[in-house]
């Protein structure tokens, strides 16, 4: 941000602007945390489920930030410190969407909405591959995905930028229409459809009509970019919006690929891309990206270069060359069977051990421990010649896995099984929903982990 005046940001956020320095410019960041509240930053403060983040407000002045956003009663406390911005509004979070909504306007960048059951972030961040050389772009960080994160990542892009791709992410119905009237995108993007979230939607036909909000969300003449051949998407189709498919018998789809080229197939054009990646499902996903990036007027050429959200998938060196593939952010029954074909593919390749770290795959409802027993099948199909299985859940997916196991009860203990079981030149696999806190056991194992 910068811009704007104290006045222009109070009528952008609906807000009731209290006080505020003489000829005061606009801010330029805005944070939520009241320790990263210094010069330039507007703090606003939230309600939490245990503290309300206007209990900061004073404090945020008195270390120099630009201003501050809270409800009436905590801006009549900051106004006390005689310095900054103040701004009362009866729900701070309902005028930091505001504003943001107002700052999407301003900048009117084309913004791109990303989501899915897997593969939104990869999909987010090879949208800024493909991107980023072309058009000035701004991509969600890491976990920025929510009614909080999406306003935040719209509130940091600066003036001049070109492109927002901003991923969507939801647990119930209704979260992802919220989103989306904030960000406004024009190109809805949604990665896949699968049994995530069913602890509160119930079925599969629930989740996709949730991701489907999305499309119901796009202006007439939009663009939705969907999986080819998925059906539960086909209730959800408009006539007003132009459809691409990506995937086989799309109209994005791979031609050729080696392990560092790819040929796609967009219609009747075709590029060849050179990328630094040889996972299945991030090709896959690479389609998506391209297609979006075509919707808003951009060709993909020459090389990707990806840069992976942490925990999402990266290959790690550790010492006595172990391969650590480091996708502990989350999971479902999709993503895992992903991350195991990926194991697979690299270890074979390489005919090295193949080491799996699973943990629990939560939110899935009466299903679940089906789901995991599904998990240990897949296992044995990717060849994996040791499993290690970390948290009650987890237990089920020994339980049709013919091979080596191994139990743990949480992380900690997982982290220090593996240390004895891994041998020089293992590849290793962990993954597992982010409430197991396996990113635990990847920095035990000295990988640089943020998830």
């Amino acid at each position: 941000m910068r811009p704007w005046s104290a006045e222009q940001l109070a009528r952008a956020a609906g807000a009731q602007l209290i006080d505020a320095p003489p000829a005061a410019g606009g801010p330029e960041r805005v944070v939520i945390d009241s320790r990263q509240a210094g010069a330039g930053a507007l703090f606003a403060g939230l309600r939490g489920r245990g503290v309300d983040g206007g209990r900061f407000a004073r404090q945020a002045l008195g270390d120099g930030a630009w201003g501050t956003l809270t409800t009436a009663e905590y801006a009549a406390e900051a106004r006390e410190v005689g310095r900054g911005v103040v701004l009362a509004a009866d729900d701070p979070l309902a005028a930091l969407q505001r504003l943001a909504t107002a700052w999407r306007r301003e900048l009117g960048a084309d913004v791109i909405g990303v989501t899915g059951s897997t593969g939104k972030t990869s999909t987010k961040d090879l949208l800024l591959a493909v991107l980023g050389r072309r058009r000035r772009t701004i991509a969600s960080r890491a976990n920025y995905n929510t009614e909080i994160g999406v306003p935040l990542e719209i509130l940091s892009a600066p003036i001049g930028t070109e492109v927002l791709v901003l991923e969507m992410a939801m647990r119930g119905s209704g979260q992802i229409a919220e989103l989306a009237a904030i960000a406004e995108p024009g190109v809805a993007v949604i990665v896949s459809i699968g049994p995530a979230h069913l602890e509160l939607l119930g079925t599969i036909e629930a989740v996709a009509a949730a991701k489907a909000e999305l499309i119901a969300a796009l202006p007439p003449g939009g663009t939705a970019v969907v999986p080819a051949g998925e059906a539960l998407l086909r209730p959800h189709r408009r006539e007003d919006v132009s459809i691409i498919t990506f995937g086989k018998g799309g109209d994005v789809q791979l031609g050729w690929s080696s392990d560092g080229r790819v040929e796609i197939v967009l219609g009747q054009e075709r590029i060849s891309l050179e990328v630094d990646f040889t996972q299945a499902h991030l090709r896959q996903n690479l389609l998506a990206a391209v297609a979006a990036a075509r919707a808003i007027g951009v060709l993909a050429e020459g090389r990707i270069e990806l840069s992976l959200s942490a925990g999402r998938g990266q290959r790690v060196a550790l010492p006595d060359e172990v391969t650590l593939i480091d996708d502990c952010y989350n999971a479902n029954p999709v993503s895992m069977r992903a991350a195991l074909e990926d194991l697979a593919a690299l270890a074979g390749r390489e005919h090295r051990r193949r080491v799996a770290v699973l943990g629990d795959m939560l939110e899935l409802g009466p299903g679940e421990l089906e789901f995991h027993r599904d998990a240990g099948r897949q296992a044995a199909a990717a060849g994996v010649d040791v499993l290690l299985t970390v948290g009650p859940l987890a237990a089920a997916i020994s339980e049709s896995f013919d091979g080596e196991v191994h139990r743990a009860v949480d992380a900690r203990e997982a982290a220090g099984l593996l240390g004895e079981l891994l041998r020089p030149g293992d590849v290793v696999l962990v993954k597992g929903s982010r409430g197991v806190g396996l990113e635990l056991i990847c920095r035990a194992l000295g990988a640089p982990n943020g998830a």
